[in-house]
């Protein structure tokens, strides 16, 4: 083992809080979750950055150290790769997200371009145990939630969307802001994607109490095989929380690779709903996401947001051919709050004193 100078360490890996120096082991175990140190290979003009274990966002240049973990990623406009069967010290790997997500790239979107080569330089050695010198392998499992079983008692609002960059966090903000300004205490989480905390502090800025992801249920993105078990560690921990409604985002698509279907056909999960909000980027990923969620989960869209109700136009679609309201999250305050109040009446028949200036 040795001991390295690492000063750049990525938010995937930000519940083991590590510091510099970090002590690594050439062995690395070759799965999902292993946290590994890394030095870049390559400059970028794009998609350059790192977002490091408190939100901000730093600039990455050749011969930089950082840590991050091993992970899959299957993004549609940005990067897809996976674990490779095999990893050590001197392997070459590549960055397959501003969290640190490691992986090997099978393929890139030509707006970020090919990604940051890294060298692998071995994986992190935690040391647990106060005045004992034997270390454990770094892996995102430790620390994170584990429990399974507990629900939620507030109302849970799902927000899907057609695809990445499809509205759903613009549109969580504008409603945590609304729910929030009329004395409702909120959660917010994200259960499904690919690991970074810019979505949930976002949450947090516009009034969320408590946030959350996958990640802090042991996961650097989600899959399939993952994404039920992860939601419902992350509705376990909210079981404990003091809140009156609980927004949900679930990262990509609802046709994507990271789990949102599976999510859905799960009972349990699926029941949890109070409310669906769907965002599109267009009226033809409305129509689609908005038939797809009756037709196979008999979930009816409460509303319709994202980039399709920029203007009039995709706003008259939805009304017309979807017979749903139509919301944009950047209209202004008193439109959003009049349309939530009408879509989801159940949180202010549950809450009277709502809207008259009530805080718990």
């Amino acid at each position: 083992m040795r001991t390295l100078d690492i000063r750049k360490i990525g938010s995937v890996v930000r519940r083991l809080q590590i510091g510099s120096p970090v002590t690594v082991r050439d062995e690395v175990d070759a799965r999902a979750g292993s946290v590994v140190a890394a030095r870049v290979l390559n400059d970028k003009e794009t998609y350059n950055t790192l977002e490091d274990a408190h939100g901000r966002t730093v600039r990455l240049n050749r011969d930089d150290l950082l840590v991050g973990a091993l992970g899959v990623r299957s993004a549609l406009h940005g990067y897809a790769g996976e674990v490779p069967a095999s990893v050590a010290a001197g392997s070459r790997l590549a960055l397959l997200n501003l969290g640190g997500v490691v992986g090997r790239c099978r393929s890139w979107h030509p707006s970020v371009g090919p990604p940051f080569e890294v060298e692998i330089l071995g994986q992190v050695m935690l040391f647990p145990h106060f005045g004992h010198r034997a270390g454990v392998p770094a892996d995102l499992s430790l620390r994170a939630f584990t429990a399974e079983g507990d629900r939620p008692e507030a109302p849970v609002i799902y927000i899907v969307g057609s695809s990445m960059d499809s509205g759903k966090t613009s549109f969580a903000c504008a409603l945590i802001r609304t729910l929030v300004a009329q004395g409702l205490r909120v959660s917010g989480v994200k259960t499904t994607g690919v690991s970074l905390l810019r979505d949930t502090l976002a949450m947090r800025d516009h009034g969320a109490g408590w946030i959350c992801d996958f990640t802090d249920a042991g996961f650097a993105s989600t899959r399939a095989d993952t994404a039920v078990v992860a939601a419902r560690r992350i509705f376990h921990e909210l079981a404990h929380q003091a809140q009156d409604v609980v927004v949900v985002e679930t990262g990509d698509g609802l046709l994507g690779e990271y789990g949102v279907r599976e999510i859905l056909d799960d009972p349990g999960l699926r029941s949890l709903g109070a409310a669906t909000v769907f965002c599109a980027q267009d009226p033809v990923g409305a129509w689609g996401g908005v038939r797809l969620l009756a037709e196979r989960w008999g979930i009816r869209v409460a509303l319709v947001s994202g980039p399709v109700t920029d203007n009039e136009v995709g706003r008259a679609f939805i009304r017309t051919h979807l017979d749903c309201p139509a919301v944009n999250a950047f209209e202004e305050s008193a439109r959003v709050l009049a349309i939530v109040r009408a879509s989801f009446p159940f949180l202010f028949d549950r809450n009277p004193g709502v809207g008259g200036g009530r805080h718990g």
